[in-house]
């Protein structure tokens, strides 16, 4: 299934052009166009789902399988001393395009890029809380 408004299902089918470092009959994987760092590129399902909630469980296994591939491939490749997995559900979360996508992120010593949060600091019962309402 295929979104005729969505810019990544175009990506992904070949509808316009990118600079694509693999492809299989499930995935294209194109470099980013706004990097990160050098060889920053997306995993997009050649199929639209708008995020990881509406993901097959096989899809979701396939493109974590995919990702490892890769970032073997570009450590390899690229001598990237590190590396980053990015995939963001919600625009609270970040994501601004509403096809589901995996970030490939090589990261350098040098790269001057900063993924990171603030990191709280909640109480034991308020993880007490939170574990209870995950495992009920």
């Amino acid at each position: 299934m295929k979104d005729e408004n969505c810019i990544f299902c175009k990506l992904a089918n070949g509808q316009i052009p990118t600079r694509a470092i693999y492809e299989d009959e499930q995935f294209k994987v194109i470099l980013d166009n706004a990097p990160a760092t050098r060889g920053h590129a997306l995993i997009l399902p050649k199929d639209h789902y708008a995020n990881l909630y509406e993901l097959p469980e096989n899809t979701a296994a396939d493109a974590m399988k995919l990702a490892r591939k890769m970032a073997l491939t570009m450590q390899d490749r690229l001598q990237c001393e590190g590396f980053n997995l990015v995939q963001n559900n919600g625009e609270s979360a970040g994501q601004t395009v509403f096809h589901f996508h995996m970030h490939l992120i090589p990261r350098y010593a040098d790269d001057h890029q900063q993924i990171l949060w603030n990191p709280t600091q909640p109480t034991d019962a308020e993880l007490d809380e939170i574990r209870d309402r995950l495992t009920r």
